[in-house]
């Protein structure tokens, strides 16, 4: 019997399953930066303000100046942004910031509520700005819907790699973003969030293979489990025998080995699995609750107190170009990493 559920094609936003509710997966091939750190090229044509045109090597998404999401709110669920090259430059309500790229990965819990900005600043003016990233929206249950909003970075160098050689000796890496791979454990979640507890077996992984590589997912503990395999870059793969050859999220039986073997070229995967919440998603954008009644009220909560006001200067914030990697945190703690 085959292991694969469904096949669904890469679109924008990609679709998951509970857990989770949304994923997108940005690659922008932004030119040399100009003295604002926005793009040095001419904006002539763009929607600015609404820029998704999937056409384009790089979009200005809702920012004007410089590309990125300005000031926005959230309610209800977590983020997981995982940036692979480039850099985001985070503000919030709470008064943390953060600058984050390379490999790292900002975990924020929203909670009862929180604003914040995610802005992509073009640092270099002498070369090329490539962005490549991940949000991951991850649901909270109706516990911890109220949970107080929480911020977290995990830093490139503490997520842990695990590199497996097939019989052939082609490489597979698998970074485990999070929850536990094979006898590896990713960094702790935040406190209030689904994946803080193991029997959810959430896991966020990314998984890349070498051309000919093969490779097998472990079974989950459960069949219980919901588990998407998001083959996004490579030429073609093979599944448990079958192919597989444009890019495709590949909602697996979760509780049996898969055996994935990689074509001609270097395959790049996302992994999202965990146990579903299984309560009731009622989602008005950026707010996600479980009743229709509560849309109203959390937007009344929004407009009275807009979730702690917001302490910086622009709603499309960005930090000094000549600042490292960081993290400032609400309690007023500040970490510091090389660009």
């Amino acid at each position: 019997m085959s292991s694969i559920r469904a096949l669904k094609p890469l679109g924008f936003p990609w679709q998951t399953q509970d857990p989770f509710l949304f994923c997108v997966y940005h690659h922008d091939l932004y030119p040399e930066g100009n003295q604002h750190m926005g793009p040095a090229a001419s904006l002539a044509g763009r929607s600015i303000g609404q820029d998704f045109a999937p056409n384009q090597p790089w979009r200005m998404y809702h920012g004007e100046r410089v590309p990125g999401f300005p000031a926005h709110p959230h309610v209800g669920f977590e983020t997981v942004t995982i940036v692979n090259e480039g850099v985001v430059d985070h503000s919030d309500s709470l008064g943390a910031a953060g600058r984050f790229g390379f490999g790292d990965v900002q975990w924020m819990t929203a909670g009862k509520g929180v604003q914040h900005c995610e802005m992509f600043p073009l640092l270099h003016q002498d070369k090329k700005n490539p962005l490549e990233l991940f949000q991951i929206w991850l649901n909270l249950p109706r516990a911890s819907k109220k949970a107080n909003p929480y911020f977290s970075m995990l830093w490139g160098d503490t997520i842990p790699e695990v590199k497996t050689m097939d019989a052939n000796q082609r490489a597979t890496t698998v970074r485990v973003v999070a929850g536990r791979y094979v006898d590896t454990t990713a960094p702790a979640p935040p406190p209030d969030s689904w994946a803080a507890i193991a029997d959810h077996e959430v896991a966020i992984w990314t998984i890349n293979m070498e051309p000919g590589a093969t490779w097998t997912l472990p079974a989950a503990g459960s069949s219980a489990v919901n588990r998407s395999l998001y083959f996004f870059k490579g030429d073609r793969v093979l599944v448990d025998d079958q192919r597989i050859q444009n890019p495709q999220a590949i909602e697996l039986v979760a509780d049996r080995d898969v055996v994935v073997t990689n074509g001609d070229a270097q395959g790049y995967f996302l992994l999202l699995q965990g146990k579903p919440i299984n309560e009731p998603v009622v989602q008005y954008g950026p707010f996600v609750v479980n009743a229709q009644a509560e849309v109203q009220q959390v937007m009344a909560e929004y407009q009275r107190t807009q979730f702690g006001g917001w302490p910086w200067e622009s709603f499309e914030h960005v930090h000094a170009r000549s600042r490292s990697r960081f993290a400032l945190y609400p309690d007023g703690r500040e970490e510091v990493k090389p660009l």
